[in-house]
């Protein structure tokens, strides 16, 4: 009996450390898989965010070197390739002589289709001047048969002159006092700038991208010094005048049922800080039926309140991306809300190397799409064929692509090149199938991208005036 009460003290401290060891190694346990779950946290994260990283690369390395066109065209296995996949031969190979048939063509040449180009006539509208070459040492009784006429285009630069308006002054007998004529209307009173000069200035500035320190600098070249703060007040007074011309435009596009609205960024001067910059919005406004435009400018705002003011009493259809500002016309009545597919098929490009299987069938169904506007416009069809053909051709289509976008929304990452393209189609898909309710109505927008590029050279306006978008819409209007 003593000797097991001894053992059993003896067991007792080893029992005990026993225990304490198997906590100290549970607690151990539990930080090293507290570690390893940061550290997995870390990697995901850290694995996003290449992701990210690579994905902008993709999209700046093509927006600098790739192609302009986002038509998609699948390859075709029969092209050349043109990867270097080594070499045909090697330089050992070119002692060994190797015998090669020689093979002789032969062609003949069809001399019907080497036409010579034809040169376009100069217009009949355009001044000529005659220069008469006469033969030196011309025989007496020599008879003229005929001319040859030789026509050169010559330029003279634009000449800038002075209209001196002069008023006799005239005493009228017995005191009568002295009568002048009045002055004719003046476009802006207490200036030397006649209306040829302005209208020189607005259209130099708007359509051909000659900001006015350019001009100025033109006019140097002529002995024509003019401030350059001369010329820009010029400039407001010019536009301002327009300001009626401008209102009568932007109401005839706003009053037709069918627009297209897009917004685009611009560098506005801050006056609050000289020499700075922020980031503002321009609007663009264009009716397609009619092919007129405005551009509308709130203080750079982009807000939902901008297009709220400019379509509060408008019915008809609206279309554009799918900035999330358009959306409150999903519940107006009178309103029809239209997509853009070329946003869309812009998504799903950026995405083909993410998910090509995915990407490359998406794009396939745009470009059908797109396959049978083209022909309805190589056609000419009116309004009323295009209908019927969007109705039998491409409506079926569209339900197919709708049936995938559903099956494949849940199916991929959402943060994912593909599954943003899914994403931003599927929650939009309606407005990108109603074009096929109307003939008049377009696929995409991109008749109001369009009429932005034509601002992208000059993107700079005064934070305080929206002057600049009247001279915009009247310039590029007419």
């Amino acid at each position: 009996m003593y000797l097991h009460c001894m053992k059993a003290k003896e067991l007792a401290p080893k029992t005990e450390t026993l225990e304490q060891e198997n906590e100290r190694l549970k607690k151990e346990i539990l930080k090293r898989d507290s570690v390893i779950e940061k550290r997995d946290l870390t990697i995901e994260k850290l694995g996003s965010t290449i992701e990210k990283l690579s994905n902008e690369l993709i999209a700046l390395r093509r927006r600098m070197f790739g192609r302009s066109s986002e038509r998609f065209v699948p390859e075709d296995p029969a092209q050349l390739s043109l990867a270097f996949d080594g070499q045909e031969s090697i330089p050992e190979e070119a002692a060994i002589e190797i015998e090669t048939e020689k093979i002789e063509i032969t062609y003949t040449r069809n001399k019907e289709t080497n036409k010579k180009p034809v040169r376009t006539a100069i217009p009949d509208s355009i001044r000529r001047e005659d220069l008469v070459v006469e033969p030196e040492n011309i025989p007496e009784g020599a008879v003229k048969i005929g001319e040859e006429v030789t026509e050169k285009l010559l330029y003279t630069p634009g000449e800038v002159y002075v209209l001196r308006t002069i008023r006799p002054k005239y005493a009228l007998p017995k005191g009568g006092g002295v009568i002048i004529a009045d002055l004719p209307t003046q476009v802006l009173p207490r200036s030397n700038a006649g209306a040829s000069l302005l209208a020189h200035l607005l259209v130099s500035k708007y359509i051909d991208h000659l900001p006015f320190y350019r001009q100025l600098e033109i006019f140097k070249r002529q002995k024509i010094i003019l401030a350059a703060s001369t010329v820009n007040g010029w400039f407001f007074e010019s536009v301002d005048l327009l300001k009626p011309l401008y209102d009568c435009i932007k109401k005839d596009v706003l009053s037709c049922d069918y627009l297209q609205i897009d917004e685009s960024t611009i560098p506005v001067m801050d006056q609050d800080k000289p020499g700075a910059t922020r980031k503002g919005y321009h609007w663009i406004v264009r009716s397609p039926v009619q092919n007129q435009l405005f551009f509308h400018y709130q203080k750079g705002s982009r807000a939902q309140r901008v297009v709220v003011e400019l379509l509060h009493s408008f019915q008809g259809a609206v279309q554009s991306d799918g900035y999330g500002a358009y959306n409150i016309y999903e519940n107006k009545k009178g309103v029809l809300l239209l997509g853009c597919l070329a946003h869309s098929r812009r998504k799903f490009e950026f995405a083909l190397n993410d998910d090509p299987q995915r990407a490359k069938y998406a794009l396939g169904v745009i470009r059908d799409l797109y396959a049978i506007e083209r022909d309805a416009k190589e056609q000419n069809l009116p309004p009323e064929k295009i209908k019927e053909l969007r109705q039998g051709k491409s409506y079926p289509i569209i339900k197919t692509f709708e049936k995938w976008l559903l099956a494949n929304h849940p199916a991929v990452l959402p943060k994912s090149l593909i599954g943003k393209a899914i994403a931003y189609t599927y929650n939009i898909y309606p407005r990108l199938a109603r074009y096929v309710l109307d003939g008049r109505y377009n696929i995409d927008n991109n008749g109001a991208e369009n009429g932005v590029r034509a601002l992208a050279v000059g993107r700079l306006c005064c934070a305080q005036h929206n002057l600049p978008y009247v001279g915009m819409t009247l310039m590029l209007a007419s």
